[in-house]
């Protein structure tokens, strides 16, 4: 692992650490400050990122076989975690977004804190053009689906304990309605029609977004400490291991599969679409887990241990991939 990375990572945890004490210590008061965080990343920074960075995307750039190779099996692990996960939630008790929150947990990768350095330092500016046009779409298309799938079984279970009466047809209108007026999608879908418009964004337009969009990295790992002196780990440790071998062995593996023998990719794209893959647990992961309120120990935990893992996983791929020539 480069100088960078390392760097990098060690960052990332002093970060972290920093938000475990100001939480140990209450700094920020007792009534669940790391709530009112996320919620100011979920309803401020992370709607700027996200709208600036599709309002900026050359579509016609795109690698598009490349990023299909990435996304196809991305997607795929992650409606299999979710149906798993769909299947055997009531019985354990769980919340209706738990499917979800696992399905993210297992999919979403740290493509900017880590990936960003990452690629750059391993596979030069030729790499990093074509992690950055996967980072361009990660969150919009892992977000979107994730989100609809959560406002589905929100719907679904407020309809089974009798809090709605409505038709099958207005729970949907309604489910539609939730998962497009999201402070997720909601900016996605608005810069995408800015995009496609062939608009550019004023120059303080562009500036306002990017200074609200740097607040994001930050936040999220003083959140991430913040949840670790809150909710520990030792309650949601299993399911956390579970998660990070998904997310640093088994995603990798299918994203090589079939980027290597399914789309053909050789040399840089396919080590850039593995390393990708082979990312540790994105902040988003716990984000989305405190705004529904589900799983935000196991989230939390999941983060922690696959940046760990990483370290050591990263070294298995590249050795891998160098081996595959």
């Amino acid at each position: 692992m480069s100088t960078v990375v390392f760097l990098k990572l060690v960052a990332i945890f002093v970060v972290v650490a920093l938000g475990w004490v100001v939480g140990k210590a209450r700094w920020l008061g007792e009534n669940d400050p790391a709530r009112v965080l996320a919620n100011a990343a979920y309803y401020i920074f992370v709607p700027a990122l996200l709208f600036r960075t599709t309002a900026r995307i050359d579509l016609a750039a795109m690698p598009w076989g490349t990023v299909i190779a990435f996304f196809a099996p991305v997607l795929v692990l992650l409606l299999l975690v979710y149906a798993w996960e769909r299947r055997s939630h009531r019985e354990r008790g769980l919340p209706a977004a738990a499917p979800s929150v696992r399905a993210i947990s297992a999919t979403f990768g740290n493509s900017v804190q880590v990936g960003i350095p990452f690629a750059a330092a391993l596979f030069g500016e030729a790499g990093l053009s074509i992690h950055v046009a996967l980072v361009s779409l990660h969150a919009l298309t892992l977000l979107t689906v994730l989100t609809a799938l959560v406002e589905l079984d929100l719907a679904r279970e407020r309809r089974t304990l009798g809090h709605s009466n409505a038709h099958l047809f207005a729970t949907l209108g309604r489910t539609m309605r939730n998962t497009i007026i999201h402070p997720v999608v909601l900016p996605v879908l608005g810069g995408l029609a800015w995009n496609l418009a062939g608009l550019s964004l004023p120059a303080i337009a562009d500036e306002i977004l990017a200074t609200l969009a740097q607040a994001v990295v930050p936040l999220c790992l003083v959140l991430i400490g913040m949840s670790l002196a809150y909710y520990g780990v030792k309650e949601a440790a299993r399911g956390a291991v579970v998660i990070s071998l998904l997310k640093l062995f088994v995603l990798p593996a299918l994203v090589l599969a079939t980027a290597r023998w399914g789309f053909g990719l050789t040399g840089v794209p396919l080590a850039v679409v593995v390393m990708m893959a082979a990312l540790p647990v994105g902040s988003n992961a716990l984000i989305f887990s405190q705004r529904y309120s589900a799983l935000e120990a196991e989230a939390t935990a999941a983060i922690v241990f696959s940046t760990l893992g990483f370290v050591a996983s990263a070294s298995i791929w590249l050795a891998l991939l160098a081996w595959l020539g």
